[in-house]
């Protein structure tokens, strides 16, 4: 359903990152008048893409902080949060490998809670938190030496004030050119109306999303903006110029991963693996700077005799277009490429966001 609003609705963003999901809120009616994140990076960043957000710096486990961010909302009415902590502590490698996520006792898991004083502090309309699946797993500690799972916790604590909804949407049902399931939970204030985002008729390809922008190879610039090459190791280089469309490298008879003393390296089929043009892209994570990373490399194309272009990981213009920002977007040149495709990996695909924001009807 399409937005019906009538007036604004002014925002608090907590762990915004680079406010990459607060892109098109502004089209969505809603004003992110204060944001806040823990690196000085990112809160750059954010300052330099919304220079009219007041951005706090620091740990919002901190009490000053929590007074600092109130204070910067000072007389704003807010009626909406934004909550998106980061989700690495669930991750299920590692340390963690093997173990069942509600054993696994890691304090960014529970982030999530740091969010309750401002919901009881700023009272808001609505509030939407946003993370992976994984977290309605997660058992968070609560009350006196209880353990239960963030859905319990909010209905406990604001099940008599919010109607609560959860979901899992795919960004790439959403207009978005990336597969990427999240969790959204909603919490909107009794007798107000939050709809469900209408998804889009057909998913976006890669090839609708960046199959007009020329081909370059590692190390190459082209003359658009942001649309120049990382420069891989050579070996890996060769790999993947022999390794087709929608294929990962260790699928080829002769030039796979291997050591150097030739022997072939062990791992999966979804590293050093190019992508497919007729499918969104796989999902961005934060290391989408390496060709052995997931699914991270450009489809590229057939050059007649064997091989194919584009052996790299993509551009950071297509690495925005496929998280639904523009290509040309204003980036800072003192920050470096790892640390910004870092940040971009981080964020909720803003044409998502906005159409679940856009659910709301005043």
């Amino acid at each position: 359903m399409a937005c019906r609003r009538k007036h604004r609705i002014n925002a608090l963003s907590l762990f915004s990152c680079i406010g990459v999901g607060e892109y098109y809120l502004k089209r969505a009616g809603v004003d992110v008048v204060v944001a806040t994140d823990i690196d000085s990076r990112r809160c750059r960043v954010h300052g330099q893409l919304y220079p009219s957000t007041k951005t706090v710096c620091g740990d919002i486990t901190s009490d000053d902080v929590k007074r600092d961010v109130l204070k910067a909302v000072g007389r704003k009415k807010i009626q909406m949060i934004i909550s998106t902590p980061p989700c690495q502590g669930m991750s299920s490698v590692g340390k963690n490998k093997g173990a069942a996520l509600s054993d696994i006792d890691d304090s960014r898991n529970y982030l999530i809670l740091e969010t309750f004083p401002f919901i009881d502090s700023l009272s808001p309309d609505y509030v939407i938190f946003e993370n992976v699946p994984q977290m309605l797993k997660v058992k968070m500690p609560w009350g006196d030496g209880e353990r239960l799972k963030i859905l319990e916790i909010l209905e406990a604590k604001y099940g008599g004030v919010y109607d609560i909804k959860c979901d899992i949407f795919n960004s790439g049902d959403y207009g978005v050119p990336q597969t990427r399931e999240r969790v959204f939970i909603r919490l909107c204030r009794k007798g107000l109306s939050w709809h469900d985002p209408k998804r889009s008729e057909k998913q976006v390809t890669l090839r609708e999303a960046i199959g007009n922008l020329p081909s370059i190879e590692p190390g190459e610039v082209s003359a658009l903006k942001n649309h120049w090459a990382r420069l891989h190791p050579t070996n890996q280089i060769e790999w993947l110029r022999h390794t087709p469309t929608g294929r990962s490298a260790f699928m080829n008879d002769e030039h796979y991963p291997r050591k150097s003393n030739g022997d072939k390296i062990k791992g999966y089929l979804n590293c050093y693996k190019r992508m497919s043009w007729d499918q969104p892209s796989p999902t961005v994570t934060m290391r989408n700077e390496i060709m052995s990373s997931q699914d991270k490399v450009h489809p590229g194309r057939s050059l007649g005799n064997g091989l194919w272009s584009d052996a790299r990981v993509l551009t950071l213009r297509e690495l925005l277009i496929v998280m639904s920002l523009p290509g040309d977007l204003e980036l800072p040149d003192d920050i470096s490429d790892t640390a910004l495709r870092q940040f971009i990996g981080e964020g909720v695909p803003p044409l998502m966001m906005k159409k679940i924001i856009d659910g709301i009807e005043l």
